[in-house]
């Protein structure tokens, strides 16, 4: 019963990193390898990338209590998406941003607008959970899960350590969805696919 109980609770953990677009570390062992290799960032990059999501947020709520600002964090680059008050308020919050430990790069999608409403932003969940579904069920030369998904008022950003063959098939899966209004690719491009090590590909 107990391990029952614990398999239900890693399932329920591994969908729900799965629809927010980035899989957990699962620290030791063969999981921990198999997770990083197929997400395809190291551990060290998926730690600050966590570190940087945690301290953007905390920072941001602080300073702009009445913005509504998302960050996700891919390889250390730093995706701000939402809605802001005015252009200066826009560059104060990517200043802070770009001044958080870790971050190398910042791609600033925010916009002078009023806040999304509650609707919105469970429409903006809905069409990330499909897109993942579909990318996830699809039979393209692409691997699902190097693949980050962020979506803001029906604008799918796309972020990851892909080939441009990769890139270009997943974009064409998102563009292609429906309620998707436009789809941002800030992928990495690789020259080749990575190699995953020995135990992670066993596990897979």
């Amino acid at each position: 019963m107990m391990r029952r109980s614990l398999m239900t609770v890693l399932l329920a953990a591994a969908l729900g990193s799965a629809l927010s677009g980035c899989f957990p570390l699962i620290a030791g062992g063969v999981a921990g390898t198999a997770m990083v290799a197929s997400d395809r960032r190291t551990s060290g990059a998926y730690v600050d990338d966590q570190s940087i999501e945690l301290k953007a947020s905390s920072q941001l709520s602080n300073k702009f209590p009445n913005a509504h600002i998302n960050v996700n964090s891919f390889n250390r680059t730093a995706l701000m998406t939402g809605e802001v008050a005015s252009d200066d308020e826009r560059l104060r919050a990517e200043m802070v941003v770009r001044a958080l430990p870790g971050v190398k790069r910042v791609e600033n999608y925010t916009v002078v607008a009023d806040p999304t409403t509650f609707s919105q932003r469970n429409n903006d969940t809905w069409i990330t959970t499909k897109v993942r579904s579909r990318l996830v069920s699809g039979k393209g030369n692409y691997s699902s899960q190097a693949i980050k998904l962020v979506t803001e008022r029906g604008v799918v950003y796309m972020m990851g350590l892909v080939t441009r063959e990769e890139g270009d098939a997943v974009a064409e899966v998102a563009s292609q969805t429906a309620g998707v209004q436009k789809v941002v690719t800030l992928f990495e491009y690789l020259n080749a696919i990575p190699a995953l090590p020995a135990d992670a590909s066993s596990a897979q």
